[in-house]
This record gives structure tokens, sequence and C-alpha cells, in this order.
């Protein structure tokens, strides 16, 4: 299948799904975006949605997605619709087929729509205002003032971070659904140790690494290639 947005051959990716045979979808690196086909992306299972997580972390980056003026359905052609749609709190975008078959949806807004990225409290953002001057919006790339500002003023967005407790509940998932191969037993373990570092952003005596990553892309770019780095040493 070839790119809505760019025309380049998008890469298809397997993976366990819920009660059915594997799904496969279709990834475009050079966009960031994802296609689903009708229903794929409520029928994967935790273990895949820790792997899609992974492979965000490790092909993701600040700079936004152009689009095209006009997207179109792989399967049927026709012209694929904006959506704007709301999880909880948090506000994620997608366009989708009339007539029913997928959508089409950018890395960040595929987690957003999850629950895996939360916009920062108050507090948080004044503790984390006296350790750096500028973040980068995680959705448009661009500098935001801490000293002066909790939105980017180019795209409306709050300032947002990775919660890390969604992927410890897609473990505790793993755990009941004794998976055909075993999960290694420290993961817990070594989540926590992730979930740490980004909590200590907002402490005295924050990891100097850790705000050097967050300085060059955005907090959840940060957390983002933490988290990808400890999936991939324990084999997920």
């Amino acid at each position: 299948m070839n790119c809505t947005n760019c025309s380049a051959e998008m890469m298809a990716m397997t993976l366990e799904a819920h009660y059915t045979a594997p799904v496969e979808i279709d990834v475009c690196k050079t966009c960031q975006t994802f296609w689903f086909d009708k229903y794929e992306d409520l029928k994967i299972s935790a273990a895949s949605t820790l792997k899609l997580i992974k492979f965000i972390g490790e092909n993701s980056s600040p700079a936004r997605m152009r689009v095209a003026e006009a997207l179109h359905c792989p399967r049927c052609t026709s012209r694929l619709v904006l959506t704007h749609d709301l999880q909880r709190t948090t506000k994620f975008t997608y366009w989708r087929c009339g007539n029913e078959h997928g959508r089409f949806i950018g890395f960040l807004d595929f987690l957003r729509e999850k629950n895996f990225i939360r916009t920062l409290s108050p507090k948080e953002i004044n503790e984390l205002r006296e350790k750096i001057q500028t973040v980068n919006c995680a959705n448009c790339g661009a500098a935001i003032s801490l000293a002066t500002d909790s939105l980017c003023a180019h795209c409306g967005s709050p300032v947002s971070i990775l919660d890390l407790n969604q992927p410890q509940q897609m473990l505790n998932q793993l755990k009941q659904a004794a998976e055909p191969r075993p999960i290694d037993p420290a993961l817990p373990l070594k989540l926590e140790r992730v979930k740490l570092q980004t909590e200590k952003l907002f402490a005295p005596g924050s990891d100097s690494d850790w705000l050097s990553d967050v300085s060059s892309s955005s907090l959840v770019h940060a957390g983002l290639s933490a988290l990808a780095r400890w999936l991939t040493n324990s084999g997920i």
C-alpha cells in the first residue's frame, strides 16, 4: 500500500489481536503515520500496543507531519474526512474513510487516542520552569517559553508528557493474559525506573541527560525514547 499523504510505499506490520487472527497494519515512517483498516486499532492486543509504542519511540521526531490538502482512502479512493475527537480531556485528530474502510492517524495522535499522553498540571509546569526555559511542542515542534506560556503559541497545544501509568497497565494485562512467550519478570521494575526518571524531572537535582533530551526535543519524545530503550532491552 502507498501512503495517502506522501505516496511512499508503507511498511506492513503484523500484530497480535484480541480473540482474532493477527492483523496487518500499514506504517509510513516518512510521515510518521498509521493506516488502520476498519476496527484494526480496536483489535490489537496489549503486547501489540507496547510494540507500537516502542516503534514510535524509535522512529518519531519532533517535526510535524506535512499533510496534503486532500487525502484519499487507499481502499476506495474516496476523500478522507478530517475528524477531531476527544479521549477524556485529550484532543486528537485523524482522517477517516466515509465508507468505513479505515482511518489514517499520526503517531502522536494514536498515543493521545490511547490515553498515553497527558497534559502537565500547573504545579508540574511551575517546577519545570525552575530547570529549563523552553521545551518543544509535541504537536507541532515549535518552541514554548515556559517563562511566559503553558500553551504552544503556534498551535495552542498544552505542554504534555508521556503518561507511564498506561504502559504499566499494559504489562499487567500481559501477565493476566498468559501470553505464549514468557514476559521478562523484571520488566515492571524496569518500567518503574523509567517512570521515576520522568518524575525526577520535576524534583531537585534532575538528571542532566534527561533534561538534555527534553531541551532538544519535547517531554513526550524524551519519554518515548526512554521507554523504547527499556522495551527493547526487555525483548518487547
